[in-house]
């Protein structure tokens, strides 16, 4: 569970700033070029050398709930298969088959504890091991334990599934998230529940995962979505190596300035973004529902795909919760999609205009500076 004092000392932080109109802030204004965005080589090496590299979240535990759930997804282009066993392991593996190389699933979700190719009916079982060859008498002999689907590294942990898309290197996922595990531990996403999910297109993955890091566009930007109960330009901001913790508070949240400190409950004040490098940001999980974010570059520099997950810390089964759940769905992805996105795809279109040679990233938008700062370090460690 959150922690009760850490909560509080966050939601402190948060009506000090309130109190004087400030905000946590970076020690200087960026400036970032524009070039950043356009270009295809730049754009090949973060997919190379940062997404390629470094372990993904590519599902929630909750996706795959019991044995015998798999997921189909793509990742980069990758065809990627994801299997929890009945041993109730979740493995990876590219889904493609030994044989002929057809996919073996669509991409989705379900149920089976084998899979069957849909070109030559190889099948193999949960396990990634080729159990069946179509007509083996007349196919001819074949090493059935070297045919096995190709094993991606996988992890899961703190409610999430994580895949290195590079087969040779292994996740060590304590380094990889230190002392943030602790933070995404006090979550217990592995607990939750998937209501909803869907695909979104949005502009290139910069541009379109700029908007979850600052809260400076609310009042302009989200005047019917979010901006009625959310300040603006108002963020509390902690680091966890390149992953942050991010609050933004609700405008409700004065009303604990009248409440003795131990009888406050920040969480239905506070809206946090929990967001997992390079890509992934966690919305609204202090209180009982949320969403989940993934944002994949597309095939091009100027698309991207978003999987929203609307997700829930108990079912909805009363009719009340059914309603509210139907309505915070709606919520979120009108205000993504028909603001965010919509105001994304009009950057990226002017990007090549010359208007800009540089974007200057504000003392305010801290949390975006962060994670600009960790991408250029981990390209240049890469080269």
């Amino acid at each position: 569970m959150i922690d009760h004092a850490g909560a509080v000392a966050l939601a402190q932080r948060a009506l000090a700033h309130l109190e004087v109109g400030t905000t946590d802030q970076a020690d200087d204004v960026m400036r970032v070029p524009v070039e950043e965005y356009l270009d295809p080589g730049r754009w090949r090496r973060e997919l190379d050398t940062v997404f390629r590299r470094v372990p993904l979240a590519l599902a929630l535990s909750a996706e795959l709930p019991a044995a015998g759930t798999y997921k189909a997804l793509d990742a980069l282009g990758t065809p990627v298969l994801l299997s929890r066993g009945r041993d109730g392991v979740v493995r990876a593996f590219l889904n493609v088959c030994r044989h002929r190389g057809a996919q073996l699933c669509p991409v989705g979700t379900g149920t089976r504890h084998r899979f069957r190719c849909p070109y030559h009916a190889w099948v193999y079982d949960d396990h990634g091991s080729l159990v069946a060859v179509h007509k083996p008498g007349t196919f001819g002999d074949v090493d059935t334990d070297a045919l096995g689907l190709r094993p991606l590294p996988a992890v899961e942990g703190y409610g999430f599934v994580w895949v290195s898309l590079t087969p040779d290197r292994p996740i060590d996922l304590d380094s990889w998230l230190g002392d943030y595990a602790r933070e995404l531990e006090r979550l217990e996403l592995d607990r939750w529940h998937v209501y909803e999910q869907r695909e979104l297109d949005g502009p290139g993955w910069k541009v379109a995962y700029d908007g979850y890091l600052e809260s400076y566009h609310i009042q302009a930007l989200h005047r019917t979505t979010f901006a009625p109960t959310s300040t603006s330009n108002l963020m509390v901001v902690d680091a966890f190596g390149p992953h942050q913790r991010i609050l933004y508070p609700a405008k409700s949240i004065r009303t604990l300035r009248d409440l003795p400190v131990e009888e406050w409950d920040p969480a239905p004040h506070c809206g946090t973004v929990y967001t997992v490098f390079p890509n992934v940001s966690v919305a609204g999980a202090w209180e009982g529902h949320g969403v989940v974010s993934r944002i994949m570059p597309g095939p091009t520099p100027d698309r991207s795909r978003t999987v929203q997950t609307i997700v829930t810390r108990v079912p909805p089964v009363t009719e009340e919760d059914r309603k509210y759940t139907a309505e915070f769905s709606e919520l979120v992805e009108r205000g993504v999609l028909e603001e965010d996105y919509r105001t994304g795809f009009d950057v990226q279109a002017a990007l090549s205009s010359g208007a800009n040679t540089h974007f200057v990233f504000g003392r305010n938008e801290m949390a975006l500076q962060h994670q600009r700062r960790w991408l250029e370090r981990l390209l240049a460690d890469a080269k």
